[in-house]
């Protein structure tokens, strides 16, 4: 405090022109954070030329070596040197920045690049000859006549020697390498009729990606692409999404929610074909998915965004990753409802995986199963498993009870969740299919059932109530005003609450659909439920989550003997609601085993 302020000289700072090595420096540390950016840039470019064929080389995660060629347009001698200038490009003419219809626009990418590397552009029309141009740390060299075939290969050695201080900031060969795979990945699920491979060329050639150019409709060629990028398993269990709105076309794949993963790695978002990470969208896939992955889960999915460009601005941040919706709210609600609407044609179908690894589990060592979110103990006691405190889901079973008997057995194994053959452990139905068996989580399957049937209920504003005989007294202490704040929301959903003085509220009214609850423990699990969503969550989504409580309270409990018919009549009710595959918390609600399987187990296959 008591030092001269170093910014304050006796002498009036004088104003310099910067000269163009400095200019182009300053831009490559925007273009240009690492190896995996420089990919990026050149792979581009490769595509908007009408590359087929994109093969890039690295080596030493691409600090040593960054090679990409393509069968392009290529360029002619007189445009290489205009190529490497700053703002100098093909893809626009300057008179409209929003009708942009190419990765590539701003003319930043070869000039800041051979600021900071050596640089090295060979290229040939398919009209002319070869001719090659080199740049290093900013001085660019003349045009030479090369041999060379159709197209552009350049090549870009000891990245950020120019800028030493740079390298200290990367990370390690393996690190930047998978970057630059993911970088791969991404651009490969955009142009699925290229061709592409990556060569790592650090001590021998070893090849990391070859995608092999796919064919059909686009929808057939996407989803051939991404069976070779993300596997089998997701080409399995994920969903055709095709929606549309305001000028908003979105299209791609959503996997089921049992697929999904324990982190974000794989979503993917594409804007016109351009690949971002954008907050507005991540949020939406996440918002989407919110009724069916407990918080410690990601859901899997390829997503596209087409619009016309007018509506979208790509030239937020010089790396294009960004992009601004002239009407966010629009994009945002098209991936909720369109993923909401898709999930919810898939009916009570769970995933593959969870039978693969079911069966994995067999012979695999035991580990700590995962916690699902709101599965840890509630404060208060729980009610005792009895045949008690379910007398209209009771009610409900007797009325579908009547449906089902109408049913043969045989018929019934028909059906895609089979007929019910006997309970185990008063908690796991066994059901005989045509082709298998399924196994069915009564508890959670049921509270499903109950989740979507109050859902139903309250966008209905038909929520019924049961008074009770005596109001029931809670004690919560400070936490009482919290959940008075949302009285009137409570309400909504059958749960009527006021205040008792001194910390504690009163009960009168509970969801009749529930039967007899412990209402201590559930406006617990509430304030609980409160605490995770915390204060920016919006009503609706914690009106959702609220009633997800009060559904896991209103169900069938572990240790229930059930009938044989409301065995099958549970297991019909999974055919005929949406999103039945899984519970609130993500967990699957029934596993299915092929015959063909089971009999492996056993040595008969």
């Amino acid at each position: 405090m008591h030092a001269a302020d170093p910014k304050i000289s006796p002498a009036s700072p004088i104003i310099r022109q910067l000269d163009e090595s400095a200019v182009n420096r300053i831009a490559a540390g925007e273009v240009v954070e690492r190896p995996a950016s420089a990919v990026k840039e050149l792979v581009e470019n490769a595509i908007d030329a009408g590359a087929t064929r994109i093969d890039i080389e690295v080596a030493e995660g691409g600090k040593r070596l960054i090679r990409v060629e393509d069968d392009g347009c290529g360029m002619g001698p007189d445009q290489l040197p205009l190529a490497l200038q700053r703002h100098a490009t093909s893809k626009i003419d300057g008179s409209d920045l929003l009708d942009i219809h190419t990765f590539g626009f701003r003319g930043e990418a070869l000039p800041s690049l051979g600021s900071v590397a050596r640089l090295q552009i060979t290229s040939k029309t398919r009209d002319g000859d070869a001719h090659q141009i080199k740049v290093e740390a900013g001085v660019v060299g003349s045009v030479r006549p090369v041999a060379g075939r159709n197209g552009t290969v350049v090549e870009l050695r000891d990245l950020f020697f120019a800028t030493p201080a740079r390298l200290k900031f990367l990370r390690t060969d393996r690190a930047e390498m998978q970057a630059i795979t993911d970088v791969v990945r991404r651009l490969a699920m955009a142009e699925p009729y290229v061709r592409f491979t990556l060569t790592d060329k650090t001590e021998k050639l070893r090849k990391i990606v070859e995608y092999e150019p796919s064919t059909g409709t686009p929808v057939e060629s996407l989803q051939n692409r991404l069976r070779q990028i993300l596997g089998r398993d997701f080409s399995e269990n994920a969903l055709a999404i095709d929606a549309e709105r305001e000028g908003l076309h979105l299209t791609g794949f959503a996997a089921l929610p049992t697929y999904s993963r324990g982190s974000a790695v794989q979503q993917y978002l594409f804007v016109n074909g351009r690949p971002v990470r954008d907050k507005l969208l991540i949020g939406a896939l996440r918002a989407a998915y919110m009724d069916f992955l407990s918080r410690d889960r990601h859901p899997a999915a390829v997503l596209f965004i087409d619009c016309d460009p007018h509506l979208v601005d790509v030239n937020v941040h010089p790396a294009k990753s960004e992009v601004r919706f002239r009407e966010p709210g629009i994009a945002r609600g098209l991936i909720v409802s369109g993923l909401r609407h898709a999930l919810a044609e898939a009916g009570h179908r769970a995933s593959t995986t969870v039978g693969r690894e079911t069966l994995g589990a067999f012979s695999a060592p035991q580990s700590e199963p995962r916690v699902y979110q709101m599965e840890r103990a509630p404060f208060g006691p729980r009610p005792a498993p009895t045949q008690g405190g379910f007398a209209e889901a009771n009610a409900e079973f007797a009325s579908m009870t009547a449906r089902v008997e109408q049913v043969e057995m045989p018929a019934a194994a028909d059906l895609p969740l089979g007929a019910a053959r006997g309970q185990v452990h008063e908690n796991y139905i066994i059901a005989q299919t045509k082709d298998g068996m399924v196994i069915v989580d009564q508890h959670a399957a049921h509270e499903r059932l109950v989740y979507e049937k109050l859902k139903r209920q309250y966008a209905e504003n038909v929520i019924k109530t049961q008074a009770l005989l005596v109001p029931q007294i809670i004690e919560l202490g400070s936490d009482a005003s919290r959940v008075l704040e949302i009285t009137a929301e409570l309400g909504n959903i059958g749960l009527v609450i006021e205040p008792f003085g001194n910390g504690a509220v009163a009960v009168r009214e509970t969801p009749a659909l529930l039967g007899q609850i412990d209402c201590d423990a559930l406006l617990r699990d509430i304030l609980d439920e409160l605490d995770d969503l915390g204060s920016s969550t919006r009503l609706q989504s914690k009106l959702d989550a609220i009633l997800s409580r009060i559904a896991c309270h209103g169900s069938i409990r572990s240790g229930r003997q059930m009938r044989g018919e409301e065995m099958n009549a549970l297991l019909r009710e999974m055919e005929a609601t949406p999103h039945s595959g899984q519970c609130n918390h993500g967990r699957p609600t029934y596993v299915e085993l092929k015959l063909a399987d089971i009999e492996k187990l056993f040595g008969r296959r």
